[in-house]
C-alpha cells in the first residue's frame, strides 16, 4: 500500500541570535490512508515543529535543511507557497492548532469563521458554505442554533469542537490535531476524543495526533512515534508500544504512568532534563539520561532500525543486543 503521507529524513532548524535550534533532525515516518498516528514525547521535542512543516506554516526564522514530505507521492517541499495554499492546506491537510480555544476570532461568529475557510478554498456560494458549516457543527455535537454565537459564548469543550469542525470544512484527507485536549477537564477530554474517533471512522480520515499524554495517544491512535530532542526514538503500533517498549526512553515514559491493573509499584520518573537544542549532546541525544548508556552512545548517533516487523527503534543497545528485544 502506498502511504498517504511519507516523511523522510526531515531536518528543520530555527535561526536565533544564539545559533541554530536543532528542533527536527532526520525525522522519518509514514501514514496510510484512514490510519491514525500519534506523535508523542516531552514538551519541546519537536512534535509541533513537524506539524508546522507538514502544513508549510513554519515561522520565518525556521529553515528546512533537508528531507522530503510526500503527500500521495508529491513532495510538498518543492511546491510554492501559493500552490500549497491553493491545493494542499485545508483542502488535503488541515490542522486543529495547539491552544485551539484561543485560535477563534472573538469578533466573528462561529459560523462565519467556518464559512470563511470554505469560501477561501472552494468555489461555492455563501448559502452552500453556510449549510456546510451548520452540518459540520452537527457532526461535532454542537446544536445548529448556536452557529451565530460568538466564541466567548462557548465553553472550552465547545470551542475545541468548533475548531475540529473548521478543520473538516474542506473535506481534507489528513487532519493534524495538536494537543487537542489541553486545558480541558477529564470529562470534556473524553467527549472531545470521542468526537475525534467517531469522525475519523465515519469520514475515513487519516489523522496525526500530537500529545505529551500517552493515555490520549493510546485512546485514539493505531501507531505511535516517540520523539525526543528532535529525533525519532521509536515507531511501532500503539499496542506493541505499551506491551513491549524497546527504547529506554519509551520504557521510561510508560513506566511513569500509573496502571489500574497488575502489580502495584512505585512510579519511576526519567532522571534529568531534556537537552538544550542549541547544543544537543553528541551521539544519541538521550544518552545523558539513559540508564543503559555505553561509550558508543555518546559518540555515534544510532540509526532508526526495524527490530521486528513494523517496529523501528533508534538505540545501540537494542540493535546490538538481542536479549533487549
Amino acid at each position: 500500500m502506498t502511504p498517504l503521507l511519507e516523511v523522510r529524513d526531515l531536518k528543520m532548524y530555527y535561526e536565533t541570535l544564539k545559533g541554530d535550534v536543532k528542533a527536527v533532525d532526520d525525522v522519518s515516518f509514514s501514514l496510510n490512508k484512514g490510519e491514525s498516528l500519534g506523535l508523542a514525547g516531552e514538551s519541546g521535542c519537536g512534535k509541533t515543529s513537524v506539524a508546522m512543516a507538514l502544513m508549510k506554516l513554519q515561522p520565518s526564522n525556521a529553515k528546512i535543511l533537508g528531507g522530503d514530505i510526500k503527500l500521495d507521492g508529491m513532495n510538498i517541499l518543492n511546491m510554492s507557497d501559493e500552490e500549497i495554499r491553493r491545493e494542499v492546506r485545508w483542502k488535503r491537510i488541515s490542522m486543529v492548532p495547539q491552544a485551539a480555544m484561543n485560535a477563534l476570532n472573538p469578533v466573528f461568529t462561529i459560523k462565519d469563521q467556518i464559512t470563511e475557510a470554505i469560501l477561501a478554498h472552494e468555489n461555492v456560494s455563501e448559502k452552500q458554505a453556510d449549510e456546510r458549516a451548520i452540518e459540520l457543527l452537527k457532526k461535532v455535537g454542537i446544536d445548529p442554533s448556536r452557529a451565530d454565537n460568538y466564541p466567548h459564548e462557548f465553553s472550552g469543550g465547545m470551542k475545541q469542537r468548533a475548531m475540529i469542525a473548521m478543520a473538516l470544512a474542506c473535506n481534507p484527507e489528513l487532519v493534524i490535531a495538536d494537543e487537542p485536549t489541553t486545558a480541558l477537564d477529564v470529562i470534556v477530554q473524553a467527549q472531545v476524543l470521542k468526537v475525534i474517533k467517531s469522525l475519523q471512522s465515519e469520514l475515513g480520515l487519516s489523522m496525526i495526533l500530537i500529545s505529551h499524554d500517552l493515555s490520549v495517544v493510546a485512546e485514539t491512535c493505531v501507531r505511535t512515534v516517540i520523539m525526543y530532542a528532535g529525533n525519532v526514538m521509536e515507531n511501532t503500533t500503539t499496542l506493541e508500544l505499551f506491551r513491549h517498549p524497546l527504547h529506554p526512553y519509551s520504557v521510561g515514559l510508560i513506566g511513569a504512568f500509573p496502571k489500574l491493573t497488575g502489580e502495584k509499584k512505585r512510579l519511576e520518573s526519567i532522571k534529568g532534563t531534556p537537552p538544550n537544542l542549541l547544543n544537543p549532546p553528541t551521539g544519541c541525544r538521550f544518552h545523558p539520561r539513559c540508564p543503559h548508556a555505553k561509550d558508543v552512545c555518546s559518540k555515534v548517533a544510532p540509526t532508526l532500525d526495524e527490530i521486528h516487523e513494523g517496529h523501528w527503534v533508534a538505540c545501540h543497545m537494542v540493535s546490538q543486543n538481542p536479549e533487549y528485544r
